[in-house]
């Protein structure tokens, strides 16, 4: 199984994506609070349908937390400021994947804990700033599941 981290994601609607897409792909999210909406949020349960039931969500209250619950797994900081790109990598199940929130990326301090190597990409256009965080998760997910044979439940 592989893990998606949110840190401390804050639009409902991009979050209720990837809870739906988390349920597809038997991938387990994490969500790192503050949140910057609240759980039973209408536009939340609207974007994840009927799949908050069959998704598998953590929600940790702090940075040091879900990273301890986490431990032993593989890091991957993803920014667009990255200078591996995200197909370039051979997944294993258990990886983690660290995405910001939508308005700020990542905090220094989280990507200086992981190693630049491990700072992944996805490659845009060169006038663009960035991509939706719920299809950055997407491209991700699907490439390390697509590597990993689409196996679920590991």
């Amino acid at each position: 199984m592989f893990h998606i981290i949110l840190y401390q994601p804050e639009i409902p609607q991009n979050t209720g994506n990837i809870i739906r897409l988390s349920a597809n792909t038997g991938v387990q999210l994490h969500l790192v609070k503050p949140l910057g909406f609240i759980l039973n949020d209408k536009q939340l349960l609207r974007a994840g349908l009927d799949y908050h039931a069959l998704a598998a969500v953590k929600i940790h209250e702090n940075w040091p937390g879900c990273i301890l619950e986490l431990a032993g797994c593989r890091l991957f900081a993803i920014t667009t400021k990255g200078n591996t790109r995200y197909d370039s990598i051979d997944y294993q199940q258990g990886d983690a994947f660290i995405f910001g929130s939508e308005t700020r990326g990542l905090p220094q301090e989280i990507l200086a804990s992981i190693e630049t190597k491990q700072h992944i990409r996805v490659p845009m256009a060169p006038a663009s700033r960035s991509l939706n965080v719920s299809n950055t998760v997407a491209i991700i997910t699907y490439e390390a599941w697509r590597q990993n044979g689409f196996q679920t439940g590991v």
